[in-house]
């Protein structure tokens, strides 16, 4: 058996099934609450004009919190399902960074309007060399 499952599952080929969708399942939880907590990190960037008023930095914390709550609330079952389906901490957490790359990154793009670097490009290269340095004992 292989891939990220193959360490704490026996040869039953259902349960290999079911630990894929539960890590592709987890991937797809993660990348939703990745949404919700770049966006309460940084909505409020985008609203303050240089020279204006800004709002209360007390409300700007209220309303990130109320986003980040959506985003706890989606990210710690995915993590609970990632680990009961084979996962370990490292491989999630490296999971998370990898996907707060692809989510940031367009984020920052399309909605803050920053420019494009190349840099950007070889950090998320350096990033999948740490994906396989976490799971090389999986592949």
């Amino acid at each position: 058996m292989s891939g990220l499952a193959s360490a704490t599952l026996g040869s039953n080929g259902k349960a290999k099934m079911t630990s894929k969708i539960g890590v592709a399942t987890t991937v797809g939880m993660l990348v939703c609450s990745n949404l919700f907590m770049t966006f309460a990190w940084y909505w409020h960037l985008r609203m303050q004009k240089p020279g204006e008023a800004s709002w209360p930095v007390y409300a700007i914390i209220l309303i990130s919190w109320l986003i980040a709550l959506i985003e706890y609330v989606i990210a710690v079952p995915a993590n609970r399902l990632g680990a009961s389906s084979g996962l370990n901490v490292a491989q999630l957490k490296i999971i998370q960074e990898v996907i707060t790359v692809c989510v940031f990154v367009p984020f920052m793009l399309l909605f803050m309007g920053e420019k494009w670097r190349w840099d950007y490009l070889w950090a998320f290269l350096c990033m999948i060399g740490a994906v396989y340095f976490v799971n090389r004992a999986r592949l």
